[in-house]
């Protein structure tokens, strides 16, 4: 976008040309290509074209990528006066592979009528305003970082027909080599687009080259322009960087406040072992750790601790969520708001999860301790990422690049070959690493576990081992009754589980995600997890939109039933559960997880240990933390209710401390636009 003082030459230059007689020659059109990216991998390109007259500007933008044999097509139009305030704006097609785009908008001098799918109104159009619909077109966020730097960057813009307020902020500048010339770019923080922020670059010509952001799915989006390919994993580290941050200088504003030691007095205490509970307890802390716990009568509070009155409470460790994807910067304040202080990351970019992990272990960030799998995948039509393994080499090279970068576990997605599991399960353990994830296409979760997984994610994998084969072609619904038909009584169903529990196999079972995917389209989200009412408003349609349709639901709720069933087998049968999301509904999910265990026969302390003790025994760090003893880490929450004695009361979590720092849940949920 030209300064103001290039507008000014060029009007000055327009009216006197118009006083010879003479037509100025149009500018010329400015087109561009942005490769798109999901998890590093190329899935696709946006093309755009950016026309001017001397009063209006005009844009076009075709964007389409393939997720996982999912075509996603988006095609946009943006109409503009010559200082890009709006006058009318089209976007159809998809944004993700479960997310649908149709919105049509005209601005007709302080109206703008806008149209959603089938939904109509009329708003008054701000003075200041852009016209912005999701993170998609790239070119879209170019034109919107523009408009706000031509108009005097204002601390909060107003965007349509989002309805929304946008803030941009720079974040810093730093030169880069592209095609050997050097090239200095500006970094901006973007938030209220989508939930959370973005981070975007802009060359000195004002054309954006790199965006890092998150799709409708959750999963890490990325796009370069032309020549900025390579620099792809630098972006993602910085953005990671840059995000924990804002948390940083965020965090000490959310802080309860405190000074020395910390006593947290009168609670009742669950400590996790499985003891009995103590009530009227106390427990101190001190640089982070635990530094006594027990009766009060017991625990000498020392002169000039801080001493938090905890009576009519209950005090517990710190959750854990061992199946998290930590996507974006805001899942720090989710977690920790959630009660969650140590959390397994099972699948992420290396680049911008390491950057994450560092940051928070060196106090730069605000979020849970994180402890990281690091995901291959096999080359194919459903693959995701750019770690592939398609031979024993490439095996032993991706386990060493993540052993090097201090992962403790190698995650196996959806398209890795047997002999290649094989491969990566023999090189992780030489490692010292454990290897986790999901049952390939093509591949027993007998065959899996023989070649060494030791841990598997998500329920359906141990169901569909236990159900009849399914035959060649079988439709969803011969899927669901055959998952129904199974019988855990059989002798041929009980040999099957003694296998598991031979290969001391853990199971992450993700019940609240089955619950959000099996669940009738008709049936509101809300019923079963309340916490959907709570969520950001931008999180809000993507969350409770979806389910099953009429002809399947019944039977997906008998598949989920089914599921919640085997939960309780596998836990009777000795098989360790540990407790974990797949985000589903940020933060809240741990929580249904945790009431689905007791709903499957665990008893509430068996269920609390699944995202307290056992994690901390599966991932070899029960030494450090766990339970509430002598010498670990300071992590635990603070409770207005005891989950002993109802499990919902899990969700009553009203502090959370957090290596030894305590913040009101409240207010974290608040920072991320949450209600507490």
């Amino acid at each position: 976008m030209p300064s103001r003082c290039l507008r000014l030459f060029a009007i000055s230059w327009l009216l006197a040309g118009a006083a010879l007689g003479q037509t100025p020659p149009q500018p010329a059109a400015e087109t561009g290509k942005y490769r798109l990216y999901k998890f590093e991998q190329a899935i696709g390109e946006e093309t755009y074209r950016i026309e001017r007259t001397s009063d209006s500007v005009a844009l076009t933008d075709k964007f389409l990528f393939t997720d996982r044999g999912t075509a996603v097509p988006l095609e946009t139009s943006f109409r503009a006066a010559a200082d890009l305030t709006p006058r009318s704006f089209e976007s159809k097609g998809k944004g993700s592979r479960l997310s649908s785009i149709d919105v049509e908008m005209e601005v007709r001098g302080a109206t703008a009528t806008i149209r959603q799918m089938e939904q109509s109104r009329d708003v008054a159009a701000p003075k200041q305003f852009f016209a912005i619909n999701g993170y998609s077109p790239v070119a879209q966020q170019m034109l919107m970082l523009r408009y706000w730097l031509d108009h005097r960057s204002p601390a909060e813009l107003a965007v349509l027909p989002q309805g929304s307020t946008v803030r941009i902020v720079r974040r810093g500048s730093e030169s880069v080599n592209v095609g050997g010339a050097t090239v200095t770019l500006t970094r901006y923080s973007v938030a209220g687009v989508i939930w959370g922020r973005e981070v975007l670059w802009l060359d000195p010509q004002q054309r954006l080259v790199a965006a890092v952001t998150i799709d409708a799915e959750f999963d890490h989006f990325e796009a370069t322009a032309e020549g900025y390919d390579a620099l792809l994993p630098k972006f993602v580290a910085e953005a990671g960087q840059d995000g924990m941050a804002v948390l940083a200088e965020l965090s000490q504003s959310l802080r309860a406040s405190q000074k020395g030691p910390l006593a947290i007095v009168g609670a009742t205490m669950i400590d996790g072992t499985g003891k009995a509970a103590v009530r009227d307890s106390a427990v101190l802390i001190d640089g982070g750790r635990i530094v006594a716990a027990g009766a009060r009568a017991s625990v000498n509070v020392p002169a000039g601790a801080t001493v938090f009155d905890a009576r009519g409470k209950t005090v517990m460790p710190g959750l854990w969520d061992m199946h998290a994807h930590f996507e974006q910067v805001e899942w720090g304040p989710i977690y920790l708001a959630a009660g969650v202080t140590t959390a397994r990351d099972v699948g992420n970019e290396l680049e911008f999860i390491s950057a994450v992990r560092d940051a928070l272990r060196g106090g730069r960030g605000l979020g849970p301790q994180l402890l990281l799998a690091g995901i291959v995948d096999g080359s194919g039509p459903l693959a995701i990422g750019v770690e592939r393994v398609d031979s024993p080499e490439d095996a032993v090279r991706w386990v060493r690049e993540y052993k090097n970068a201090g992962f403790q576990q190698m995650k196996i997605y959806s398209s890795v070959k047997l002999p290649e599991l094989k491969a990566v399960c023999d090189a992780a353990h030489a490692a010292g690493m454990t290897v986790t994830g999901h049952i390939p296409g093509g591949i027993t979760l007998f065959e899996a576990i023989d070649a060494g997984m030791d841990q598997v994610n998500h329920i359906q994998y141990p169901l569909v081992a236990l159900a009849p084969p399914a035959k060649a072609g079988a439709t969803r619904e011969e899927r669901f009754e055959a998952a129904v038909s199974i019988d855990f009584s059989t002798a041929d169903a009980q040999q099957k589980i003694q296998i598991l529990k031979q290969h001391e196999t853990v199971v992450d079972p993700t019940l609240a995600l089955m619950e959000m995917n099996y669940h009738a389209a008709d049936q509101a989200v809300s019923t079963f997890e309340p916490g959907v009412l709570k969520v950001a408003p931008e999180l809000a349609q993507p969350l409770t939109s979806g389910g099953l349709p009429p002809n399947l639901a019944p039977l997906g709720r008998r598949v989920f039933e089914k599921m919640v069933a085997l939960v309780g087998v596998l836990h009777k049968a000795g098989i360790r559960l540990v407790a974990g999301t797949d985000q589903a509904v940020p933060g809240h999910s741990l929580h249904r997880e945790i009431e689905l265990y007791v709903q499957a026969g665990l008893t509430p302390m068996e269920a609390i240990q699944a995202a307290t003790l056992v994690p901390a025994q599966v991932m070899g760090v029960a030494k450090d933390v766990g339970t509430i003893e002598v010498n670990k880490r300071a992590d635990l929450i603070v409770l207005d209710a005891n989950p002993l004695d109802d499990i919902h009361n899990i969700r009553s979590i009203k502090y959370v401390v957090a290596n030894g720092v305590m913040y009101p849940t409240a207010k974290l949920w608040e920072s991320v636009g949450f209600k507490p």
